[in-house]
């Protein structure tokens, strides 16, 4: 299986790139210093802006691959704005593109509290990403593919543990970037859990377990 993953320099991305099979797997970057940190990985990488791109292009991009992982994100410090043009219309472009290229599977990382309407009385750039996660999510939903979304939960660069509780409703919990990525390995690799939203956190069940149970 051949994967994409867009935000291809995050640090999921990295721990899911240098877990797939050597060459089977691109990274999509905005910044071409990158490149050298995912061939590290024993990957590729392709330079492609996703707030600058077009559905076309990017599914030009997509052609003759398996699956697209949705990984991409505005992180920390950024603005209500890039919340949106990143977490919402990035992700967004990257469905309609994978539509359009044929790409049927696509796992889609989001955050816990998708869900629920925050306040944004408490803290406007929080809500903005809540609501972009959630605009997201609908969008994903609503299309034809083997869409999975997941929502893991505080996320951590503690060393794997590689057990986790994986289902529709966990509690909040933490979990490592490094189980995150092997979580989404095994939903690709065993087909599990399409048209499925999932929450993720540290737990007692081994993560190929975990991913077969569903």
């Amino acid at each position: 299986m051949r994967i994409v993953i867009a935000g291809g320099h995050g640090k999921i991305a990295l721990h899911l790139l240098r877990q797939w099979p050597d060459g089977s797997a691109v990274g999509l970057v905005r910044n071409p210093d990158h490149l050298a940190d995912l061939e590290a990985t024993g990957q590729s990488g392709l330079v492609l802006d996703l707030e600058r791109t077009t559905v076309r292009e990017l599914s030009d991009a997509l052609s003759g691959f398996d699956a697209l992982v949705f990984a991409a994100g505005a992180g920390p410090g950024s603005g209500a704005a890039r919340k949106r043009t990143v977490d919402q219309d990035a992700a967004i472009l990257c469905a309609a593109a994978a539509e359009r290229a044929g790409v049927d599977r696509l796992v889609q990382i989001s955050s816990m509290g998708a869900d629920r309407k925050p306040d944004p009385a408490k803290d406007a750039v929080w809500a903005a990403y809540i609501e972009a996660k959630a605009t997201a999510e609908a969008d994903l939903r609503s299309r034809d593919l083997a869409w999975t979304i997941l929502r893991p939960g505080v996320l951590t660069d503690d060393p794997a543990k590689g057990r986790v509780t994986l289902a529709p409703s966990t509690g909040r919990g933490p979990v490592p970037r490094e189980d995150v990525a092997s979580v989404i390995t095994a939903l690709l690799t065993q087909g599990t859990a399409t048209r499925q939203t999932l929450e993720l956190i540290e737990g007692d069940t081994p993560i190929e377990e975990a991913a077969a149970a569903l």
